[in-house]
């Protein structure tokens, strides 16, 4: 994995020359670019959580209690729809530019971690929970399991909004003294900055 991503964001793309940039790292020095492709990220994140919040909380009896749930959701849906696929390619676009960065960052891994989790709950919800929506639909509460789900895919993407903030973080960066957890957690004996223990013997 080290090797692969080593190569995907020094070599892929990279020209001859000693001045020669590959592509990650041309997307990286591109300051208006990934400004701009930063604010985007952020902006449809806030879109896509957004329409969840509202689903959720209609799931949870808090608001719109007279309003049948699939009316909310079915006029939620497209825009939903349409901010998580600009998250996931300005995403996937973000850790292509530092790839290697972001491999060895345990708030990401954290957040990868919580963002299967939440999809997980969605799917959950959609292939089984949902399936009794005709008994519930016009509730202005929903039953327990409905709400316990809502309520999970609340905390779940409220965690992987947290956890993406801190990666700005270098709390835990690899090549500072870190703990035996956090050099195993995020590899750090692999990475180009190495392993350090808390005294600040290298360890690789």
């Amino acid at each position: 994995m080290e090797q692969l991503l080593t190569w995907l964001q020094h070599g892929l793309g990279k020209g001859a020359g000693d001045t020669a940039q590959s592509w990650s790292e041309t997307l990286l020095g591109s300051l208006h670019f990934w400004s701009l492709l930063e604010g985007t990220h952020l902006l449809t994140l806030m879109l896509f959580v957004g329409t969840i919040l509202v689903v959720d909380l209609r799931l949870l009896g808090v608001i719109f209690r007279r309003t049948r749930v699939s009316l909310v959701s079915e006029a939620i849906l497209p825009l939903t729809m349409f901010g998580f696929a600009f998250m996931v390619i300005t995403g996937l676009t973000l850790v292509f530019a530092k790839p290697l960065f972001y491999y060895h960052n345990i708030w990401f891994r954290l957040k990868m971690l919580l963002l299967v989790l939440a999809l997980v709950n969605v799917w959950v919800f959609h292939s089984h929970i949902q399936k009794s929506q005709g008994a519930w639909d016009a509730e202005p509460v929903p039953p327990g399991k409905v709400r316990a789900a809502a309520a999970l895919s609340l905390l779940s993407w409220i965690a992987v909004i947290a956890c993406g903030r801190f990666i700005a973080y270098d709390w835990f960066a690899c090549g500072k003294p870190q703990s035996t957890f956090i050099n195993a957690v995020e590899a750090c004996k692999a990475s180009e900055e190495g392993a350090y223990s808390l005294q600040g013997k290298r360890l690789n």
